[in-house]
């Protein structure tokens, strides 16, 4: 884990979770996103990310906006900016009608706003975002990764692309978003990708980095022994 390059991000809205994936020393930051906090049964926005600003008050936290007009999330792109320095607000690349943000981003980076750009999944989305952000600010730019290897596709040209993109613009930070098994970590890491999403499953996997397979091939073995044990099944 020394060798790497990627920084670690874990991904979720479960507090504690948080706090163990903070007080472990692998992850450099913590994104959430609307459907994790509705999955966490967070109930007050406000309350919950201020709380977390103040128990995870030195590393980067990003917070994103709920709102479906541009009007609004500006607003809440206000608010939630002022919630910390180390806090960036997560603006979706589009709305739900299919509308571009790029307009919003540019304002928001005009004022020197953290953004990190969330839900991109083209190339051509990469390309309109790190062109709309300011090289004075540190941002994150969020390619789903994830989404794209889901629908069939090798997500590993677009990784490969956006890397080159977001190289031409300082302070513009790749984002693996919706990793799927450890082995992204290394992926994004081989790419050059600045950073990669991990939920809490597969940050505890981190531990079992450097296991001897015959190790982890006996471990299976009795995995599943302890299981039969505990099922009580006869077969004969």
């Amino acid at each position: 884990m020394n060798d790497l390059n990627v920084k670690i991000y874990a991904d979720g809205a479960v507090l504690s979770d948080m706090l163990s994936a903070y007080e472990s020393g692998f992850v450099s930051g913590f994104t959430t996103n609307p459907s994790l906090m509705k999955k966490a049964g967070v109930t007050d926005y406000v309350a919950f990310a201020k709380d977390v600003v103040e128990k995870i008050p030195d590393l980067p936290l990003s917070f994103e906006v709920f709102a479906d007009d541009f009007e609004t999330m500006e607003k809440e792109a206000e608010k939630i900016h002022s919630f910390g320095k180390n806090v960036f607000i997560k603006i979706p690349i589009t709305n739900t009608k299919g509308e571009s943000s790029i307009p919003l981003i540019k304002k928001l980076e005009d004022k020197g706003y953290s953004l990190n750009v969330t839900a991109i999944l083209t190339i051509k989305q990469v390309e309109e975002t790190v062109a709309a952000l300011n090289p004075d600010v540190e941002n994150i730019v969020s390619v789903f990764a994830g989404r794209i290897a889901d629908t069939g596709v090798d997500p590993i040209p677009y990784m490969k692309k956006s890397v080159e993109i977001c190289k031409t613009k300082k302070g513009a930070n790749l984002l693996w978003a919706s990793s799927r098994e450890l082995f992204n970590v290394y992926e994004a890491d081989r790419l050059g990708v600045d950073i990669i999403t991990c939920t809490p499953e597969i940050i505890s996997k981190l531990k079992k980095v450097g296991t001897p397979l015959e190790q982890l091939s006996l471990d299976t073995v009795k995995g599943f022994n302890k299981d039969i044990q505990t099922l009580g099944y006869s077969i004969l």
